[in-house]
């Protein structure tokens, strides 16, 4: 070894600190490299820029030894030799390889996060008022809720509460919007009806040029107002979130 200097094959890329995930696939073993809780990220749609998942833009045999895989090989498990394809395939599919300790974080810090959202979605329908956190994971963990880190915290929020309003865990609902709809007048009249139908309240109205109605909507019926405004008015109306009800956040007491 001339020189004293160590020269290791072409095919071997040594990298540290990363996040393995591993696919198997036609009797072999297949992983990419990733940067420490990017995975989910990509995953649930909050990254969509690979190269900000992937510490280098390559597939392995083994990550670890830095055995890059060759391109027959990707060819005869993959059908396919576009390492974007194939990297795609492996960070869609794959298990991503963390210890013990990391994984019970990552579900400790998504608990957390869903319970987040949840407060800030929803009010107890008797006070008016938020909830607080920890009463909010004090009831995930009464209904024994069990978090998949595949999926984003909003999604999984959305399930949450659902789930304590099937099992009547707490009283909870969603917390309403204060919108503003405006319509033409020659339309405001006719849709009133309609739109009444959908409202959780209507605060104040005023008729003039154009109708204009200020109402409390419950966030899952937005949609079909918006979509009511625009069908109706053929793209002349419209609806304006103002904002979510004043809310105040309860006292952490027991529930």
């Amino acid at each position: 070894m001339a020189g004293g200097k160590i020269f290791q094959p072409s095919n071997k890329i040594r990298l540290t600190n990363v996040s393995i995930v591993r696919l198997r696939k036609g009797g072999k073993r297949f992983e990419v490299a990733c940067y420490k809780n990017k995975v989910t990220e990509w995953r649930t749609g909050v990254e969509k820029d690979i190269d900000e998942v992937l510490q280098i833009h390559q597939v392995y045999m083994n990550v670890s030894k830095g055995e890059v895989a060759k391109t027959d090989v990707l060819l005869k498990c993959f059908k396919t030799d576009d390492v974007d394809k194939v990297v795609d395939e492996i960070l869609t599919k794959g298990e991503q390889q963390v210890s013990d300790k990391e994984r019970q974080h990552q579900l400790d810090n998504m608990f957390r996060d869903i319970a987040t959202n949840v407060v800030e979605m929803c009010i107890n329908p008797n006070t008016q008022q938020q909830y607080t956190v920890t009463m909010i994971e004090k009831a995930m963990s009464g209904i024994h809720y069990s978090v998949n880190t595949n999926r984003s915290a909003k999604q999984q929020a959305l399930d949450v509460i659902r789930q304590l309003q099937e099992q009547a865990t707490i009283p909870i609902a969603r917390a309403q919007m204060r919108v503003r709809i405006k319509v033409p007048a020659k339309d405001g009249k006719r849709m009133k009806k309609d739109i009444d139908e959908l409202i959780s309240a209507m605060e104040d109205e005023e008729h003039g040029e154009e109708y204009e109605y200020v109402c409390l909507v419950d966030p899952g019926k937005y949609g079909e107002v918006a979509e009511l405004v625009s069908r109706e008015t053929k793209g002349a109306g419209e609806v304006v979130i103002l904002n979510f009800m004043d809310l105040k956040e309860q006292d952490d007491t027991p529930m």
